[in-house]
Protein backbone atom coordinates (compact mmCIF):
# COMPACT_ATOMS: atom_id res chain seq x y z
CA UNK A 1 0.00 0.00 0.00
CA UNK A 2 2.87 2.27 0.42
CA UNK A 3 4.72 1.95 -2.52
CA UNK A 4 0.95 2.68 -4.53
CA UNK A 5 0.95 5.53 -2.39
CA UNK A 6 4.72 7.26 -3.43
CA UNK A 7 4.15 6.11 -6.59
CA UNK A 8 1.00 8.32 -6.93
CA UNK A 9 2.57 11.29 -4.78
CA UNK A 10 5.30 11.10 -7.41
CA UNK A 11 3.33 11.66 -10.54
CA UNK A 12 3.51 14.66 -12.69
CA UNK A 13 0.76 16.03 -14.92
CA UNK A 14 1.35 18.03 -18.11
CA UNK A 15 -0.14 19.42 -20.80
CA UNK A 16 -2.13 21.76 -22.88
CA UNK A 17 -4.82 23.37 -22.05
CA UNK A 18 -6.91 26.01 -24.90
CA UNK A 19 -8.71 28.92 -23.43
CA UNK A 20 -11.08 29.94 -25.61
CA UNK A 21 -14.20 32.18 -25.59
CA UNK A 22 -15.95 34.70 -27.49
CA UNK A 23 -13.90 38.48 -27.58
CA UNK A 24 -13.48 40.30 -24.33
CA UNK A 25 -15.16 37.73 -22.29
CA UNK A 26 -11.51 38.15 -20.47
CA UNK A 27 -9.19 35.54 -21.32
CA UNK A 28 -6.16 37.68 -21.29
CA UNK A 29 -7.01 38.77 -17.87
CA UNK A 30 -7.22 34.99 -16.62
CA UNK A 31 -3.86 33.83 -18.20
CA UNK A 32 -2.18 36.79 -17.12
CA UNK A 33 -3.19 36.31 -13.66
CA UNK A 34 -3.42 32.81 -13.61
CA UNK A 35 0.70 33.20 -14.34
CA UNK A 36 1.50 35.78 -12.65
CA UNK A 37 2.90 37.87 -15.37
CA UNK A 38 2.09 39.83 -18.79
CA UNK A 39 2.35 37.79 -21.60
CA UNK A 40 -1.27 38.47 -23.65
CA UNK A 41 -2.61 42.08 -23.77
CA UNK A 42 -5.46 43.29 -21.94
CA UNK A 43 -8.40 45.79 -23.34
CA UNK A 44 -11.91 46.95 -22.40
CA UNK A 45 -11.72 46.39 -26.18
CA UNK A 46 -12.61 43.23 -28.18
CA UNK A 47 -10.96 41.05 -30.11
CA UNK A 48 -7.18 42.23 -28.73
CA UNK A 49 -5.48 39.18 -28.72
CA UNK A 50 -4.96 37.77 -32.60
CA UNK A 51 -2.59 35.40 -32.26
CA UNK A 52 -2.00 32.19 -30.09
CA UNK A 53 -0.35 32.99 -27.44
CA UNK A 54 1.10 30.26 -25.00
CA UNK A 55 1.57 30.83 -21.25
CA UNK A 56 3.12 28.21 -19.16
CA UNK A 57 2.36 27.60 -15.21
CA UNK A 58 4.28 26.05 -13.24
CA UNK A 59 2.78 23.78 -10.29
CA UNK A 60 4.18 21.23 -7.78
CA UNK A 61 3.32 18.05 -9.69
CA UNK A 62 2.09 19.57 -12.73
CA UNK A 63 2.97 21.89 -15.71
CA UNK A 64 -0.05 23.59 -17.24
CA UNK A 65 0.70 25.15 -20.61
CA UNK A 66 -1.97 27.29 -21.88
CA UNK A 67 -3.35 28.40 -25.20
CA UNK A 68 -4.81 31.88 -25.62
CA UNK A 69 -6.98 32.12 -28.05
CA UNK A 70 -8.47 35.10 -30.24
CA UNK A 71 -11.78 35.70 -29.26
CA UNK A 72 -14.18 33.28 -31.25
CA UNK A 73 -16.76 35.10 -33.73
CA UNK A 74 -17.98 34.89 -37.01
CA UNK A 75 -16.63 37.88 -39.37
CA UNK A 76 -16.22 38.66 -43.19
CA UNK A 77 -12.91 39.81 -43.15
CA UNK A 78 -9.81 37.68 -43.82
CA UNK A 79 -8.81 39.45 -40.20
CA UNK A 80 -11.43 37.61 -38.97
CA UNK A 81 -11.49 34.45 -40.82
CA UNK A 82 -7.50 34.32 -39.22
CA UNK A 83 -8.91 34.81 -35.68
CA UNK A 84 -11.33 31.81 -35.94
CA UNK A 85 -9.28 29.64 -37.72
CA UNK A 86 -6.57 30.34 -34.73
CA UNK A 87 -8.93 29.88 -32.16
CA UNK A 88 -10.52 26.45 -33.59
CA UNK A 89 -7.28 24.93 -34.74
CA UNK A 90 -6.09 25.81 -31.04
CA UNK A 91 -8.83 23.26 -29.50
CA UNK A 92 -8.13 20.15 -31.66
CA UNK A 93 -4.71 19.05 -29.95
CA UNK A 94 -5.43 19.83 -26.61
CA UNK A 95 -5.55 18.24 -23.55
CA UNK A 96 -8.20 20.24 -21.79
CA UNK A 97 -10.14 23.36 -23.29
CA UNK A 98 -11.43 25.98 -20.65
CA UNK A 99 -14.16 27.78 -22.15
CA UNK A 100 -14.59 30.91 -20.72
CA UNK A 101 -17.80 33.14 -20.81
CA UNK A 102 -19.18 36.72 -19.15
CA UNK A 103 -21.64 36.44 -15.74
CA UNK A 104 -22.80 39.83 -17.14
CA UNK A 105 -24.14 38.42 -21.03
CA UNK A 106 -26.39 35.99 -20.99
CA UNK A 107 -25.78 33.33 -23.40
CA UNK A 108 -26.76 33.94 -27.01
CA UNK A 109 -25.68 32.70 -30.83
CA UNK A 110 -21.85 33.63 -30.35
CA UNK A 111 -21.94 30.83 -27.51
CA UNK A 112 -23.72 28.58 -29.18
CA UNK A 113 -21.35 28.96 -32.32
CA UNK A 114 -18.30 28.09 -29.75
CA UNK A 115 -20.58 25.06 -28.36
CA UNK A 116 -21.17 23.68 -31.83
CA UNK A 117 -17.75 23.09 -32.57
CA UNK A 118 -16.34 21.45 -29.07
CA UNK A 119 -19.30 18.73 -29.18
CA UNK A 120 -16.63 17.74 -32.32
CA UNK A 121 -13.56 17.37 -30.16
CA UNK A 122 -13.10 14.74 -27.21
CA UNK A 123 -11.01 16.76 -24.77
CA UNK A 124 -12.91 17.22 -21.43
CA UNK A 125 -14.64 20.74 -21.19
CA UNK A 126 -14.34 22.95 -17.97
CA UNK A 127 -16.65 26.33 -17.93
CA UNK A 128 -15.78 29.15 -16.14
CA UNK A 129 -18.05 31.75 -15.70
CA UNK A 130 -16.09 35.33 -15.15
CA UNK A 131 -16.73 38.29 -14.06
CA UNK A 132 -18.99 37.26 -11.27
CA UNK A 133 -18.04 40.38 -9.35
CA UNK A 134 -20.35 42.78 -11.85
CA UNK A 135 -23.40 40.86 -11.41
CA UNK A 136 -26.16 39.78 -8.46
CA UNK A 137 -25.95 36.24 -7.21
CA UNK A 138 -29.49 35.72 -8.19
CA UNK A 139 -28.83 35.89 -11.67
CA UNK A 140 -25.76 33.24 -11.76
CA UNK A 141 -27.98 29.96 -10.97
CA UNK A 142 -30.25 30.44 -14.40
CA UNK A 143 -26.84 31.23 -16.35
CA UNK A 144 -25.51 28.37 -15.09
CA UNK A 145 -28.32 26.18 -15.36
CA UNK A 146 -28.91 27.34 -19.14
CA UNK A 147 -25.14 25.96 -20.00
CA UNK A 148 -25.27 22.90 -18.17
CA UNK A 149 -28.30 21.92 -20.90
CA UNK A 150 -26.35 22.51 -23.82
CA UNK A 151 -22.97 20.56 -23.22
CA UNK A 152 -21.81 17.97 -20.68
CA UNK A 153 -19.24 19.79 -18.83
CA UNK A 154 -16.59 18.96 -16.23
CA UNK A 155 -17.67 21.30 -14.13
CA UNK A 156 -19.03 24.69 -13.84
CA UNK A 157 -16.64 27.21 -12.20
CA UNK A 158 -17.29 30.85 -11.32
CA UNK A 159 -14.58 32.91 -11.48
CA UNK A 160 -13.39 36.75 -11.09
CA UNK A 161 -10.54 37.02 -13.36
CA UNK A 162 -9.24 40.81 -12.27
CA UNK A 163 -9.93 39.71 -8.23
CA UNK A 164 -8.22 35.88 -8.89
CA UNK A 165 -11.29 34.78 -7.30
CA UNK A 166 -11.90 30.95 -8.23
CA UNK A 167 -8.82 30.46 -10.44
CA UNK A 168 -7.42 28.00 -7.89
CA UNK A 169 -10.36 25.77 -8.79
CA UNK A 170 -9.89 26.24 -12.13
CA UNK A 171 -6.22 25.04 -12.03
CA UNK A 172 -7.33 22.31 -9.74
CA UNK A 173 -9.65 20.74 -12.33
CA UNK A 174 -7.63 21.58 -15.38
CA UNK A 175 -4.62 19.61 -13.18
CA UNK A 176 -7.29 16.66 -12.76
CA UNK A 177 -7.71 16.45 -16.57
CA UNK A 178 -3.93 16.41 -17.34
CA UNK A 179 -2.10 13.08 -18.37
CA UNK A 180 1.27 12.00 -16.60
CA UNK A 181 3.31 13.97 -18.34
CA UNK A 182 7.05 15.66 -18.46
CA UNK A 183 8.03 19.65 -17.78
CA UNK A 184 7.53 21.02 -21.65
CA UNK A 185 9.22 23.82 -20.67
CA UNK A 186 12.22 25.05 -17.28
CA UNK A 187 10.64 26.09 -14.72
CA UNK A 188 12.25 29.94 -15.08
CA UNK A 189 10.43 30.05 -18.80
CA UNK A 190 6.39 31.86 -18.63
CA UNK A 191 5.86 31.93 -22.25
CA UNK A 192 7.52 30.65 -25.92
CA UNK A 193 7.16 34.17 -27.32
CA UNK A 194 10.04 35.85 -28.21
CA UNK A 195 10.38 39.36 -26.51
CA UNK A 196 10.71 40.91 -29.83
CA UNK A 197 6.62 39.25 -30.21
CA UNK A 198 6.12 41.11 -26.91
CA UNK A 199 7.03 44.12 -27.65
CA UNK A 200 4.71 44.71 -30.74
CA UNK A 201 1.49 43.17 -28.35
CA UNK A 202 2.47 46.20 -25.79
CA UNK A 203 2.86 48.86 -28.39
CA UNK A 204 -0.56 47.50 -29.92
CA UNK A 205 -2.22 47.65 -26.29
CA UNK A 206 -1.14 51.01 -25.96
CA UNK A 207 -2.74 52.25 -28.94
CA UNK A 208 -6.14 50.93 -27.92
CA UNK A 209 -5.62 52.46 -24.56
CA UNK A 210 -4.72 55.69 -25.83
CA UNK A 211 -6.99 56.37 -28.49
CA UNK A 212 -9.83 54.98 -26.84
CA UNK A 213 -13.01 54.26 -28.64
CA UNK A 214 -11.69 56.67 -31.71
CA UNK A 215 -9.47 53.94 -33.85
CA UNK A 216 -11.20 50.40 -34.65
CA UNK A 217 -9.27 47.05 -34.50
CA UNK A 218 -7.47 47.57 -37.85
CA UNK A 219 -4.16 48.47 -36.01
CA UNK A 220 -1.28 45.88 -36.51
CA UNK A 221 2.11 46.58 -35.36
CA UNK A 222 5.64 45.35 -36.66
CA UNK A 223 9.01 45.50 -34.81
CA UNK A 224 11.28 46.18 -37.58
CA UNK A 225 14.55 46.51 -35.15
CA UNK A 226 15.05 44.90 -31.47
CA UNK A 227 18.91 45.08 -30.89
CA UNK A 228 21.04 44.73 -27.48
CA UNK A 229 23.62 47.01 -26.53
CA UNK A 230 25.88 47.80 -23.78
CA UNK A 231 25.38 51.55 -22.50
CA UNK A 232 27.35 53.28 -19.64
CA UNK A 233 28.49 51.17 -16.76
CA UNK A 234 27.91 47.81 -18.87
CA UNK A 235 24.43 48.42 -18.37
CA UNK A 236 21.69 46.69 -21.04
CA UNK A 237 20.07 49.00 -23.69
CA UNK A 238 17.75 47.68 -26.06
CA UNK A 239 16.73 49.69 -29.11
CA UNK A 240 13.42 48.66 -30.53
CA UNK A 241 12.07 50.48 -33.59
CA UNK A 242 8.44 50.02 -34.22
CA UNK A 243 5.73 50.85 -37.29
CA UNK A 244 2.09 51.06 -36.23
CA UNK A 245 0.19 50.04 -39.21
CA UNK A 246 -2.78 51.17 -39.98
CA UNK A 247 -5.69 51.35 -43.07
CA UNK A 248 -6.85 55.25 -43.28
CA UNK A 249 -5.21 57.92 -43.48
CA UNK A 250 -7.37 59.78 -40.55
CA UNK A 251 -6.35 56.86 -38.48
CA UNK A 252 -2.75 57.60 -38.95
CA UNK A 253 -3.81 61.23 -37.89
CA UNK A 254 -6.02 60.19 -34.78
CA UNK A 255 -2.58 57.49 -33.37
CA UNK A 256 -0.33 60.90 -33.72
CA UNK A 257 -2.50 63.44 -32.84
CA UNK A 258 -2.11 67.39 -32.19
CA UNK A 259 1.90 67.86 -32.43
CA UNK A 260 2.44 64.40 -31.56
CA UNK A 261 0.59 64.35 -28.56
CA UNK A 262 -1.00 60.80 -28.95
CA UNK A 263 2.02 59.14 -30.45
CA UNK A 264 4.19 60.41 -27.79
CA UNK A 265 1.89 59.25 -24.77
CA UNK A 266 1.82 56.00 -26.80
CA UNK A 267 5.39 55.61 -26.94
CA UNK A 268 5.72 56.46 -23.30
CA UNK A 269 3.35 53.72 -22.11
CA UNK A 270 4.36 51.46 -24.14
CA UNK A 271 8.31 52.02 -23.17
CA UNK A 272 7.74 52.24 -19.47
CA UNK A 273 6.08 48.85 -19.56
CA UNK A 274 8.48 46.82 -21.50
CA UNK A 275 11.13 48.42 -19.10
CA UNK A 276 9.04 47.09 -16.16
CA UNK A 277 8.82 43.23 -18.21
CA UNK A 278 12.22 42.97 -19.62
CA UNK A 279 14.12 44.58 -16.59
CA UNK A 280 16.40 47.25 -18.80
CA UNK A 281 16.64 50.00 -20.00
CA UNK A 282 14.50 50.80 -23.41
CA UNK A 283 14.57 53.20 -26.13
CA UNK A 284 11.49 53.09 -28.32
CA UNK A 285 10.89 54.32 -31.61
CA UNK A 286 7.83 54.32 -32.80
CA UNK A 287 6.42 54.95 -36.38
CA UNK A 288 2.51 55.29 -38.48
CA UNK A 289 2.14 53.56 -41.39
CA UNK A 290 -0.94 53.56 -43.50
CA UNK A 291 -1.28 50.37 -45.43
CA UNK A 292 -4.79 50.41 -47.60
CA UNK A 293 -7.27 48.04 -46.38
CA UNK A 294 -4.54 45.52 -44.90
CA UNK A 295 -7.47 43.61 -42.69
CA UNK A 296 -9.11 42.54 -46.24
CA UNK A 297 -5.21 41.46 -47.76
CA UNK A 298 -4.06 38.01 -47.03
CA UNK A 299 -0.59 39.06 -48.07
CA UNK A 300 -0.36 42.49 -45.65
CA UNK A 301 -1.94 40.02 -42.88
CA UNK A 302 1.04 37.71 -43.38
CA UNK A 303 3.62 40.64 -43.00
CA UNK A 304 1.91 41.79 -40.36
CA UNK A 305 2.96 38.08 -38.70
CA UNK A 306 -0.69 37.07 -39.12
CA UNK A 307 0.18 33.52 -40.88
Amino acid sequence: MKNKEDKKSKEFRSGFVAIIGRPNVGKSTFLNSTLGEKVSIVSRKPQTTRNVIRGVKHMDGAQIVFVDTPGLHRGTKALNRFMAREALGAIKDVDCVLLMVEATDPMNDGDDFIIGNLKHISAPVVLAINKIDKVSRDRLLPMIDSYSKVFAFKEIVLISATRSDGIDRVLELLTETLPEGPEYFPREMVTDQPERFLAAEIVREKVFHVTSEEIPYSVAVTVEEFNERLGKGAKPIIDIRAIINVERDSQKGIVIGKKGVMLKKIGTAAREELEAILGVKVFLEIHVKVTKGWTRNARAMEEFGYK
